[in-house]
């Protein structure tokens, strides 16, 4: 009994240090979005152990480029393409990434200079901003 109400106190100590912190994620809404990434480079975390950057030009220009990656075995590893806010979401399209289709993103921040997105498709991720 004595390991049990042990097992629960403890469950309960971690579940009241983990909702805070999730808690602490905030939203980004159109302006917020656009002021966060307007002239920085935003890294994202890779399945591989490195990280994609994504550089946000003030002219509406992106460029990516996973050269460092050796992503050039699988498509063209750097590219340049347009990005834009439209509503809650950070939306992007590319020349031949992603066959030309834009995609957008709702983008949380989760700490000073990291956040988590996810795409209009599911997909998500953790990335990190520079600048």
């Amino acid at each position: 009994m004595a390991g049990k109400l042990m097992t629960l106190g403890l469950t309960l100590a971690l579940a009241a240090f983990i909702v805070p912190q999730q808690a602490q994620a905030e939203q980004l809404s159109g302006n917020e979005l656009k002021n966060l990434v307007n002239g920085k480079r935003i890294y994202l975390a890779t399945p591989f152990g490195g990280e994609f950057p994504l550089n946000y030009k003030p002219s509406g220009r992106v460029t990516g480029d996973g050269t460092a990656l050796g992503l050039g075995r699988f498509f063209a590893p750097r590219e340049t393409g347009k990005w834009w806010v439209k509503g809650n979401n950070l939306c992007q399209q590319w020349p031949t990434w992603y066959n030309g289709k834009p995609s957008c993103f709702t983008i949380k921040k989760t700490g000073e200079k990291t956040l988590r997105w996810v795409r209009q498709d599911g997909m998500k991720g953790k990335a990190r901003i520079d600048g």
